[in-house]
């Protein structure tokens, strides 16, 4: 559902939040089964829900123990982070390399989550290696190793998650609300901890707190995707069934004191301000949440007068989001705004707002609205397997629900009166904590001290392959190109757009996606950078036929969500099918581009331009392409406050008229929807769209290689570096050797524990949490990255030990098991990539975009099993300059 995914998420403020929202403890289910879902209580107490989705073969487990942070002892926060840390450090029945190197083969995409009650296991793979995932977790349920040497090795990684939050402005405001809202209570700290308490924390404390908490009886599991699910429960009960159960500990008390009014400002990296208001509302066992959920839907409409300031020229965006928990939670209202602008007279606003809806109400058809989307939002969550794995969690887990339909049957019982008596109740302005981030220059990039290059003796080592399970060995061994459930069809409408068709019937719903090739660096011309920015702005006040409010009413009518420009969409149920592509239509093809809403735009855009020149976020991007690249490269230029200043109506229409064409344009529809109808909606809609000659530059051109630069960006709001080391590739993406390359990129950094990179840089050393490797490939051009956070102590040593693997690959062959670990990983990515709609619809446009053919995958596939040993040491030995990279750093001075 829409509410739950909106949880942890505070606007622009407070995305990325590691940990999210606290749990509610649900009554014990009873066995039995509803319309594709099984259920059963195992007579150990584990809870098990089943759900099949054929959307992809591909299945999603999710293990939600029923603890977290707030269970954790007086002084130790971050008790339960660690022990979801440690459960990937083994246990007797599987050891850390195994773990590490299963969960490679199998895609990668396993992860973890510790809230407040709540700590979640997730596994999204294939579907046949559903039953390893499930052996996995079941081991993981009956015991740990926690050893001293195990956690003096992950406290490094751990702590450095932690340095890596501190050094985000959003997560200190998000913990100051937190603390001021709920303190004296567990609420007042989040599941994350502190490098204080870690390092007070030993093994034995880890050990008792598995031993306390990770039961059968007091964990649920979910299982999503495509299983038999009678099946599935037989394996289940094999595999957990032994597994005892044990008498849990009580739960911690809540003693919640009145909040006390305050305010508290923080310095961002971010060019905006963002002015947040926060109320302590009623948790999730409050027979007024489900009025709450509608009353936060209907302030953020984009029809409400909070969005209101948007529209008038006083801010970039604003929004109101609820975050739940069982006893309590926190509402809170966010505007950003541009740095020149009147911080006092926004939060002044902010208050009339909210003050005027808890004495007067909201309007009885925004509640209608917010209600239609909550009904619309339940059919489209089957459209991913792993959001419904997620949604199902959360339901259940988290809001102590029997399924998520069960939230929206509460939804539909609100009514208007409702929503405004929790309004005038909880709307409590005498008793908000208001907030403020103010951006912070920062001084310009500069040469680091320290080095880059030059020996340093470091032990080295590699992921050597692993004895497997019997029960893994079959499964994982191996190498065949996956299935694909996708058959598009492919057609050209007579004015050149490319229109692909997917027909699913996973729900009642389709989606319509586009995408127009453009780029503004070549199609803007010369005085006029930030045309596009300010084109992109004005689309969203409504069309020719229809102004911002009407159209945002229609979009209401259908519970659609929408939006426009050179990445376009609208998702609609199917019955709304041809009145939304005439929506999305009218608004792509027929925008109004008001000239008054354009000045007020440029007065705030303007702004904002102009806090880019100080802000490190914008330095960092800007010094990192300036290493890159080329002087006189396209993509250095950018808009300034005069540019901006100096566009007119006629500059926006005519860059409008030259970017939007239908002959660059590929619109994908999705969903319950047959080839013919969807044809026969598009053609009405943009069969008339037409274009002129001559057909823009969309590309950039060749990007020749640079020496090696070592630049720093100082950021005082960090604690700890953000590094990216990166080259260019003079490489198309049409390339055979892109292949390749990839792979090697693979070895080293694609995946989890058992890639090089990770070995070496976070579960040997600690220097990082988490590192990545990546081939960004491109039309006519291509860049290799490496990121990673460390400590500014730690940057050059890390960096080192990068170019070093690097030239690992270029002068020693990769072993055969590595490489086959590596392109089983890369296979089983193919149909993790065809579990979401989003996702399969974005994989068209992205190929379409690169004159990639719509099967790339399995046609990428074949070449993956082909590759050897040799022909990747080839790629980096022709492709990879290791003493070449950048290094571009953002935060404090590195050394």
């Amino acid at each position: 559902m829409k509410s739950f995914r909106r949880i942890a998420a505070l606007c622009l403020l407070l995305s990325g939040i590691v940990g999210g929202a606290a749990l509610v403890r649900s009554a014990p289910q009873q066995p039995g089964a509803e319309h594709g879902v099984v259920r059963a209580t195992l007579p150990n107490g584990l809870r098990v829900i089943i759900v099949r989705n054929t959307l992809a073969p591909v299945v999603a487990t999710s293990v939600n123990y029923l603890v977290g942070s707030d269970e954790a002892p007086a002084g130790f926060p971050g008790m339960a982070h660690a022990q979801e840390h440690m459960m990937f450090r083994g246990s007797p029945a599987l050891s850390a390399d195994q773990l590490a190197y299963i969960g490679s083969m199998m895609g990668g995409n396993f992860n973890a989550d510790t809230r407040e009650a709540l700590t979640q296991y997730l596994f999204t793979v294939p579907a046949e290696d559903a039953d390893v995932a499930l052996h996995i977790e079941a081991a993981r349920m009956q015991n740990v190793i926690d050893s001293k040497q195990d956690w003096d090795a992950e406290r490094g990684a751990i702590e450095q998650e932690v340095a890596q939050d501190l050094s985000s402005p959003n997560y200190v405001v998000y913990s100051k609300l937190r603390n001021l809202l709920f303190a004296g209570t567990p609420y007042a700290h989040d599941a994350l901890g502190t490098r204080p308490s870690f390092d007070a924390t030993t093994s034995v404390m880890l050990k008792r707190f598995h031993d306390a908490w990770y039961a059968p009886n007091n964990a649920i599991l979910i299982v999503v995707g495509d299983v038999e699910p009678q099946a599935t429960l037989a394996k289940i009960k094999q595999l957990f069934g032994g597994i005892k159960p044990k008498h849990l500990p009580p739960r911690p008390r809540m003693n919640f004191q009145p909040a006390r009014p305050t305010s508290f400002s923080i310095p961002t990296d971010y060019p905006y301000a963002v002015q947040v208001m926060a109320m302590r509302m009623p948790g999730l066992d409050s027979p007024d949440f489900p009025a709450l959920e509608v009353l936060s839907d209907v302030l953020s409409s984009h029809r409400f007068e909070l969005y209101g300031l948007v529209a008038q020229g006083n801010a970039i965006d604003a929004d109101f989001s609820l975050y739940p928990m069982p006893l309590a939670s926190m509402g809170y209202a966010s505007v950003s705004f541009a740095q020149a602008g009147d911080a006092k007279s926004v939060q002044s606003a902010m208050r009339a707002i909210l003050a005027d809806v808890a004495k007067h109400g909201v309007p009885a058809d925004l509640v209608e609205a917010a209600k239609h989307q909550e009904r619309r939002q339940t059919e489209f969550q089957k459209n991913s397997i792993a959001d419904l794995a997620s949604v199902w969690a959360d339901a259940v887990a988290l809001y102590g629900l029997r399924s998520p339909d069960q939230d929206l049957a509460r939804i539909n019982k609100v009514t208007v009166a409702d929503v405004n008596r929790v309004a005038r109740k909880y709307l409590d302005l005498d008793h908000a904590i208001t907030a403020l981030t103010e951006p912070q220059g920062s001084g310009k990039p500069v040469a680091s001290s320290g080095g880059f290059g030059g020996q340093e003796n470091i032990a080295l080592g590699e992921a050597a392959p692993t004895a497997l399970p019997t029960w893994a060995q079959a499964s994982l061994s191996r190498l065949a190109v996956p299935h694909s459930t996708l058959d598009p069809v492919v057609s050209t409408l007579p004015n050149g757009l490319t229109l692909i068709v997917q027909p699913e019937d996973v729900s009642d719903t389709v989606g319509i996606y586009g995408h127009i090739r453009n780029r503004a660096e070549t199609e803007a011309p010369a005085g006029q950078e930030g045309v596009d920015i300010i084109l992109d702005r004005l689309l969203a006040y409504g069309t020719e036929h229809l102004d911002r409010i009407g159209f945002q009413r229609a979009l209401d009518e259908l519970g659609a969500s929408e939006n426009a420009g050179t990445d376009f969409s609208i998702k609609v149920l199917a019955n709304d099918f041809d009145r939304g592509v005439g929506l999305l239509a009218d608004n792509e093809l027929h925008p109004a581009l008001p000239p008054a809403a354009m000045e007020l735009e440029k007065h705030q855009i303007g702004q904002y331009i102009g806090a880019l020149d100080r802000s490190p976020l914008h330095l960092a991007q800007q010094a990192l392409r300036a290493a890159l690249f080329s002087k006189d490269d396209p993509s250095l230029r950018e808009a300034t406050p005069e540019t901006i200043a100096a566009l007119t109506p006629e500059n926006v229409r005519n860059y409008y008229q030259k970017v939007f064409r239908p002959d660059l344009t590929t619109i994908v529809v999705i969903g319950h929807v047959t080839p013919q109808a969807a044809e026969s909606a598009i053609e009405k809609y943009f069969g008339t769209w037409t274009a002129q000659p001559p057909v823009p530059v969309t590309d950039l051109p060749r990007a020749l290689p640079k020496p090696a630069a070592t630049v720093a960006v100082p950021d005082a709001s960090r604690v700890q570096d953000s590094v990216y080391l990166a080259q260019t590739i003079d490489m198309t993406r049409s390339d055979p050797d892109y292949y390749a390359l990839n792979l090697g990129s693979t070895v080293l950094g694609g995946g989890f524990y058992s890639t090089r990179l990770s070995v070496e840089l976070r579960k040997k050393e600690g220097l990082v949490y988490t590192v990545g490797s990546d081939v960004q490939a491109g039309r006519n051009r291509t860049v290799y990255f490496v990121d990673y956070a460390c400590d500014p102590q730690n940057v050059t040593k890390a960096a080192r030990i990068v170019a070093r693997e690097i030239k690992d690959m270029q002068t020693t062959l990769v072993p055969q098991t590595e490489l086959d670990r590596s392109k089983a990983l890369l296979l089983r990515q193919i149909p993790l990539e065809e579990s979401s709609i989003d996702d399969i619809a974005r994989g068209f446009l992205e190929r379409r975009d690169l004159d990639l053919p719509v099967d790339e995958p399995t046609i990428a596939a074949r070449r993956y099993i082909d590759l050897t040993r040799v022909q990747v040491q080839a790629a980096f030995q022709k492709w990879m300059r290791p003493d070449g990279l950048v290094r571009l750093s953002q935060g404090p001075e590195p050394y």
